[in-house]
């Protein structure tokens, strides 16, 4: 499936975000685009990635550039390629041909800039270029990005249908794979074979309790679960972010099986339930509850599920947030701290159970957002948990000894807000057991 262009006409998706911005926000802006970071030496870099802001008014990827917005009027500020820089990198376009694919009503070189900082709103993270930090324009921003217009649907849409085609490489890649390094590459090659990046460094681990795992040096056996959480970036930027937990022997064992259906059952009740007007939270406490059930009825909680997720009992396995924003940035607008996630007057809780919750807000049409539960055996949480004695008989620690071997399990899908319910954007990839298997096993 190769990568297809939008049919949509960039500058007028850019104009119209930019007279959106101009109504929520009249006085001037500048954004930057920012610069590629060296590694070692200044000519080895990292590859370079635009700041989101600049990306979501001006649509190109430009290094070392600004943009001036007002009135919904976009000025670029950029140098030519030196005949130096040519040499190295080949050729690219002029600053008048770019200026005039994004739409812009003016283009000067990057030191004309100066004159128009003065006045001019920026971001706190760009706050060493200018010195007009705004939290008025971090509202504007917010209120803009948190819905979606059909351009950065249709390039989420995208981004997930290649992450959907590299998980299903990696699982048909597990059972001659002998360490999670040539997982990661199946998958990541397909990636990068239609022209995508990775949204994120990738996960691919057998430390599934480990839940940001970026090594993969470790072997595979064949009762290790593995846990895959790889999402593809298009190249305008938008993402994309799937998590598949899987057997290296191609079929899960029956504890596996059992922990992996309660976390799917609280996966599926909160796509059941998202829609419009429906708190992200409740969503997360739904997710809580319900895994808190099936733990109940595999005997490894014991109580009553409500009262087990009031007394953050169920955090013991499941200590994140149900999901998160998904954008520009896998995790969107995170930049901004609480800013995008949190709605006005929301704070954060210092509950075991909700601290960790990225997102705090009613969902609402074209939002777009992950949900993503799990369960997790991690000794730095059980082991002192079990020696305190702080959850009573709550937790039937005699019972969890016959479930050592599932380390960790998640299960994530981009899930689109639609005025009536929602859609999975990454449901051409299964979630059920017995398909996972199939597609591990080759049937």
């Amino acid at each position: 499936m190769p990568f297809q262009t939008s049919a949509l006409p960039l500058a007028q998706v850019l104009q119209a975000r930019r007279d959106r911005l101009a109504e929520l926000h009249p006085g001037p802006v500048v954004l930057w685009s920012g610069q590629a970071v060296a590694r070692n030496f200044p000519a080895n870099v990292y590859p370079f990635r635009a700041s989101s802001h600049f990306l979501y008014f001006a649509g190109l990827p430009l290094a070392k550039a600004a943009i001036h917005l007002e009135g919904g009027r976009l000025t670029l500020f950029m140098d030519d390629t030196s005949p130096e820089a040519a040499l190295w990198h080949g050729p690219t376009p002029s600053r008048e041909t770019i200026a005039a694919d994004i739409g812009a009503t003016a283009a000067y070189p990057y030191p004309a800039l100066e004159a128009h900082l003065a006045e001019a709103a920026t971001l706190p993270a760009q706050t060493r270029e200018a010195p007009h930090s705004s939290p008025a324009l971090v509202n504007a921003l917010v209120a803009l990005r948190l819905h979606h217009d059909d351009y950065a649907l249709e390039q989420i849409e995208q981004a997930a249908a290649v992450s959907v085609a590299a998980h299903r490489a990696g699982m048909a890649a597990t059972q001659p794979a002998t360490t999670e390094a040539q997982v990661r590459a199946a998958m990541e090659q397909v990636i990068m074979a239609q022209g995508m990046t990775c949204a994120y460094n990738s996960i691919v681990t057998v430390q599934g309790e480990v839940l940001h795992n970026e090594r993969y040096h470790h072997t595979l056996a064949a009762g290790d679960l593995l846990l895959a959480d790889v999402g593809a970036e298009a190249p305008s930027g938008w993402a994309s972010d799937i998590t598949r937990t899987w057997p290296v022997s191609g079929r899960f064992t029956a504890a596996q099986r059992d922990i992996y259906g309660a976390v799917l059952a609280a996966h599926d009740a909160c796509i059941a339930a998202a829609q419009p007007g429906v708190e992200y939270r409740d969503l997360h406490l739904l997710a809580c509850r319900t895994l808190a059930a099936g733990l109940v009825d595999l005997g490894l909680l014991r109580g009553n599920p409500d009262s087990l997720v009031e007394q953050d009992v169920h955090a013991l396995f499941f200590p994140h947030g149900v999901g998160h924003l998904l954008g520009l940035d896998v995790h969107d607008m995170e930049d901004l701290g609480d800013e995008a996630g949190y709605a006005p007057g929301r704070v954060r809780s210092d509950r075991f159970g909700l601290k960790f919750l990225r997102l705090d807000r009613p969902l609402s049409s074209n939002m777009v957002v992950t949900i993503e539960p799990g369960f997790y055996q991690v000794p730095g949480i059980l082991g002192p948990a079990r020696q305190s004695g702080q959850y009573g008989d709550s937790v039937n620690w005699d019972r969890l000894d016959a479930f050592q071997g599932v380390r960790g399990i998640r299960i994530e899908n981009d899930v689109q807000i639609t005025p009536t319910g929602c859609t999975v954007l990454t449901e051409a990839l299964p979630t059920r057991p017995d398909a996972i298997e199939a597609l591990v096993g080759g049937l």
